[in-house]
């Protein structure tokens, strides 16, 4: 209980969810990726974002999302996702979890040629003189 003349301050958790939920959205080759997931953090594989208990939604049996069978497919027995960097877009800590999907990305119109994906900043070295 409150002491008289002290206001308590508006608690954030109240309205959060008793586990957070996490939108990864990263590039895979030519698609890009949207998964769902209760746990991500920086890996100690230097470079490299751990993801860890995928969230499916429970779709209608109904109706059959091809984008999120093939991502259920794809994730089916993996208990944790090592993630380059590199490759992520965005996170978000949403609310609850939503659809997962697949976009394909229009590859660059010089041919066969992919840019090399930037490791971010290397390690320092250092020069004996």
């Amino acid at each position: 209980m409150a002491a008289q003349g002290t206001i308590n301050p508006p608690s954030h958790e109240e309205n959060m969810p008793a586990q957070p939920v996490y939108k990864v959205i990263f590039q895979n080759g030519n698609q890009v990726f949207e998964v769902f997931a209760r746990q991500i953090y920086q890996s100690d594989m230097w470079g490299f974002i751990e993801v860890e208990e995928f969230v499916f939604g429970e779709r209608s049996q109904i109706l059959v999302d091809p984008s999120e069978e093939k991502l259920k497919n794809e994730f089916s027995g993996v208990t944790r996702s090592y993630i380059p960097l590199q490759a992520i877009i965005r996170i978000d800590e949403v609310d609850k979890e939503g659809a997962v999907k697949i976009s394909e990305t229009k590859p660059a119109d010089s041919g066969n040629v992919a840019s090399f994906p930037f490791a971010g900043i290397p390690p320092q070295q250092t020069t004996e003189e």
